[in-house]
């Protein structure tokens, strides 16, 4: 008898925020068969944000990943609709719009307002930075109200926006995967399923932002 072929694996992968040669390496140790779902926030901060945008559009075009909307996409869309150009300091102090210029900016509009929200799994779900609790919907920029009053409805919720120094678990389900590549730390991928993690070093610390903004200490790793 055949047997059942196995369901692809997850591997959630936290904020990238322009680090493309960090995620060209963690993508090389991830499992061709398994799905990639971007927690969010690919641009911004980092030196490579048009080569990271190339290359996360085309793994949702071939099939094998999900890119999720993070607050740093929702209010780079929100500037370019305002059509100030860079007299909206909003774009003005965007690291993408420096990097890319207003053309390529509105080339990416229309790809970036697809973007989900949220990616759903069985026991678990991923979103930027977690769900309201007022209306138990995604929200882009969410902190402390979604971490001390999620009751576990919709089992396993991972997220980014916030960076730690390793991935963290907490008792309600919550897991926190962003590590801070574009501050020295590392770029990490969750797989729900397993509960393992892969991640490989981010921007080294005189390229990044200060670790001083991490939640933790400036010693970052990351459990494998």
């Amino acid at each position: 008898m055949a047997s059942t072929p196995q369901s692809p694996r997850h591997w959630v992968i936290g904020d990238v925020h322009g680090c493309a040669t960090a995620l060209q390496d963690l993508i090389t140790r991830l499992p061709l068969s398994d799905r990639l779902i971007f927690c969010g926030d690919l641009i911004n901060r980092g030196p490579q944000i048009e080569r990271t945008l190339i290359l996360a559009w085309e793994l949702v075009g071939q099939g094998r990943a999900v890119w999720l909307r993070g607050n740093h996409e929702q209010s780079l869309l929100k500037a370019l609709s305002r059509q100030r150009g860079s007299s909206d300091p909003a774009l003005a102090g965007s690291d993408t719009y420096r990097q890319l210029g207003s053309r390529q900016c509105r080339i990416w509009r229309e790809r970036l307002e697809s973007l989900p929200l949220a990616y759903w799994g069985k026991g678990w779900v991923a979103t930027h930075a977690g769900f309201d609790p007022s209306t138990w919907l995604p929200h882009l920029s969410i902190r402390q109200p979604f971490w001390s009053q999620y009751d576990g409805r919709f089992g396993d919720v991972i997220i980014g926006h916030t960076p730690v120094a390793r991935v963290e678990r907490s008792a309600n389900g919550i897991v926190k995967i962003d590590t801070g590549a574009c501050y020295g730390g590392d770029l990490t991928a969750y797989c729900p399923e397993t509960r393992q993690t892969r991640c490989v070093s981010g921007l080294p610390v005189a390229a990044g932002l200060s670790l001083t903004t991490l939640s933790s200490g400036p010693a970052l790793s990351c459990a494998l």
